[in-house]
């Protein structure tokens, strides 16, 4: 596979395409959740240092809020991602593209001791490593995914080339395929537009590759009236 597309079935019978996150990002989510974890209990640490032990109590039951709580929290009351995981433009869902909930949140954080084990997160990589979703272990215990944040779509518009007449008539759903390609053409990598495109190689006249990728551009283009 070219690329991390899967696509899921929601629960109302609506097929939707998910772009899973793989180990690299969701490690920086992670590190940017850590420094905003320390941070906020360098804040605790100094605002309590005067009242003793009772000030401990309060710093020690604080790290352990944060540390399990914490993204628990921002999982189910914050969209599905923490202050990290927003910021890389990840989020969580359920193996069927739902919200996540509490009970999944919490099974799936609640395992990340043993996902770090033996250090920093060794068999959690190795479990991301080994299956085509990148789950760690919490995951496939939760059923949940780590994907992409969809964007906001932005104007699609054609790339202007030379226009090409196709060769056979081509149906109204043909057609909006091929310009549905041609919008598309410029937001995927190379590889995955020409192998999209050599799916469609009989009505780009047989060709194969980045000159299949052309041919349906210039159809495109054609289709549109540019002359």
């Amino acid at each position: 596979m070219l690329d991390t597309a899967r696509r899921v079935a929601t629960p109302e019978g609506i097929e939707i395409t998910l772009r899973v996150a793989g180990p690299v990002p969701r490690a920086l989510g992670y590190l940017l959740d850590l420094v905003i974890r320390i941070a906020i209990m360098i804040a605790i640490a100094i605002s309590v240092a005067v009242l003793g032990r009772f000030g401990l109590a309060v710093f020690l039951l604080s790290a352990f809020l944060l540390e399990w709580l914490y993204p628990v929290i921002f999982e189910v009351l914050g969209g599905g991602a923490t202050p990290g995981k927003r910021a890389i433009g990840l989020i969580v869902l359920n193996d069927d593209g739902t919200p996540i909930r509490w009970p999944a949140s919490l099974t799936r954080n609640l395992l990340r001791a043993l996902d770090f084990l033996p250090f920093m997160y060794f068999i959690g990589y190795c479990s991301m490593v080994a299956n085509r979703d990148f789950k760690r272990l919490g995951d496939l215990a939760a059923n949940t995914l780590v994907v992409y944040r969809e964007q906001k779509p932005t104007t699609a518009r054609i790339p202007e080339s030379e226009p090409v007449a196709p060769l056979v008539p081509l149906s109204l759903s043909e057609q909006r395929t091929l310009l549905d390609f041609a919008e598309r053409s410029g937001r995927i990598t190379p590889d995955r537009a020409a192998e999209l495109a050599e799916i469609v190689s009989p009505l780009a006249s047989g060709q194969n590759g980045t000159t299949a990728v052309d041919q349906i551009v210039g159809i495109a283009n054609h289709l549109v009236g540019r002359r």
